[in-house]
């Protein structure tokens, strides 16, 4: 049995954490955690996460959870290597650890916010909507500053910032119908992302019976849903 588990579903966050071992070539074993069920609010598994929330991760007898946890413990005990991350004490490492945090702290809880407005409300909020989309646009505009003049996010190496940030940004068109061409060094940087295997292995774990394609209509369905209700915000 592979020394690893990981609890996880193929979220923004969930995939941080499967992208990182595929890249790391870590052996490790899946065990799928499909949040619709809400079995991560299960008494066995909240003594892996007490949060209730996915990734997760066991390592023997260590738990490990928050996908940037996991990503930070990944890098310093397996990275030996430094293939995806940079050197602790280095003025790399430095702002490896800034734009992990800026995902962390920005990135993916705008986005969350932008979706659930935009896609799972109960009830319609134009106000929810623009701001949190706007945050967003703004959070996608800061990114796009930063790849100008580097290649990727914490130097001229691709790293674990670079998979936190693209892990929540390629869901953007789909999920939010926000261009990518709108920010072109952003653009590029997720294609040639997206081009690499592990990265194309990782966003796929665990394989659930949802195609792409249909993940998309989904996404417009619940649009349309969305736009379908009248505005409840106070005036």
């Amino acid at each position: 049995m592979a020394p690893l588990t990981l609890y996880s579903w193929p979220t923004p966050n969930g995939i941080k954490a499967s992208i990182t071992l595929e890249e790391l070539g870590i052996p490790y074993r899946v065990e799928p955690i499909n949040i619709s069920t809400n079995i991560q609010k299960e008494e066995w598994y909240l003594k892996i996460n007490p949060n209730g929330r996915i990734p997760a991760l066991l390592d023997g007898d260590q738990r490990v959870f928050e996908s940037g946890a996991i990503m930070l413990y990944l890098a310093d005990r397996y990275d030996q290597e430094r293939k995806i991350s940079y050197a602790p004490g280095t003025p790399e490492y430095v702002e490896q650890l800034s734009w992990l945090m800026f995902q962390m702290g920005g990135l993916g809880p705008m986005m969350g916010q932008a979706e659930h407005f935009r896609l799972f409300a109960t009830t319609r909020s134009d106000y929810g909507i623009k701001r949190y989309i706007d945050e967003t646009r703004r959070l996608y505009s800061v990114l796009d500053s930063r790849l100008r003049e580097s290649a990727y996010l914490a130097g001229s190496k691709y790293t674990i910032a670079d998979i936190a940030n693209f892990s929540w940004v390629q869901i953007g068109p789909a999920a939010l119908e926000l261009d990518l061409v709108e920010w072109p060094a952003l653009h590029r940087w997720v294609a040639r992302i997206r081009e690499r295997e592990a990265v194309q292995r990782g966003t796929v774990i665990p394989k659930t019976d949802t195609t792409p394609e249909e993940m998309v209509a989904r996404f417009r369905a619940f649009r349309e849903r969305i736009d379908a209700m009248g505005n409840t915000d106070v005036h």
